[in-house]
């Protein structure tokens, strides 16, 4: 299921971002999240997109929350409780925190980032579970050293909501960084068309965007691993189609409630 939320989140920046007039907190967006099993896409779990304010001693921060469950019919097969959040500057989308917070089929990992923007460097906690410690887990500490710009997942998904992406030629290319397991990963994107397509939330028309992971292969193909955006202030991801080494799937919206626009 990390591989559905990194197809998500590998979108890369088409405009220079301005303010977020995309979205607020409040708003929740659900997903149904297909694999293809013996030829047949099957959906398996719910992917759950939720925003909301958190105020602390020295700001009012926003809570970006995407969470991965599976179905309970298919637990017993393969059980999957992810939870992947940011807290970032509501208007510039600046990261401060970052946790991921994963269990899929008895595989636990926890990893925190704290964001020093002044120094361009992360702090890094990374846990596993291990039977070779006295309280059951592993832990892995680092400073990591970051590009300006360098952003988490989550926020590098609602990030690129932000940006004035009609002002992008069909044909344009560029390329983003996301900091992934400690690594920053180069992806490209490049925006394919605009096109309406029926959606559980009606006929929208789209920005429909192909992506690349450089010097990787979470992803196969060439313009095999897409994602449509509606062409409207909100920019909603819709659609997502994916291809990854053991298979390939699907991501569809499936309801939508507190948008901004």
């Amino acid at each position: 299921m990390k591989k559905i939320v990194l197809v998500l989140s590998l979108l890369v920046s088409i405009a220079s971002i301005a303010q977020n007039n995309a979205f607020q907190a409040g708003e929740k967006l659900v997903f149904t999240a297909a694999y293809n099993m013996s030829g047949v896409l099957t959906e398996l779990a719910e992917v759950r997109m939720e925003t909301s304010e958190v105020n602390t001693s020295k700001a009012t921060l926003m809570r970006l929350k995407c969470t991965a469950t599976t179905y309970s019919k298919w637990d017993n097969f393969f059980k999957i409780r992810d939870i992947y959040e940011s807290y970032v500057n509501p208007k510039t989308l600046t990261p401060y925190l970052y946790q991921r917070d994963i269990d899929e089929g008895g595989h636990d990992k926890f990893v925190k980032y704290t964001f020093n923007h002044k120094t361009n460097t992360v702090k890094s906690l990374i846990r596993k579970k291990s039977k070779n410690f006295p309280s059951g887990f592993w832990d892995r500490n680092n400073n990591v050293s970051i590009n300006p710009g360098t952003k988490d997942l989550v926020t590098t998904l609602y990030y690129i909501r932000t940006l004035d992406i009609h002002k992008a030629a069909i044909g344009s290319t560029d390329t983003f960084t996301v900091l992934f397991d400690n690594k920053e990963t180069k992806v490209s994107f490049k925006l394919l068309a605009k096109e309406s397509i029926q959606t559980n939330i009606g006929k929208k028309e789209c920005y429909k965007l192909a992506i690349n992971v450089i010097g990787s292969d979470v992803l196969k193909g060439n313009n095999d691993n897409l994602i449509w955006l509606t062409a409207d202030e909100n920019k909603i991801p819709v659609y997502a189609k994916f291809k990854i080494p053991v298979g390939n799937g699907e991501l569809r919206i499936k309801s939508v409630t507190g948008l901004k626009n």
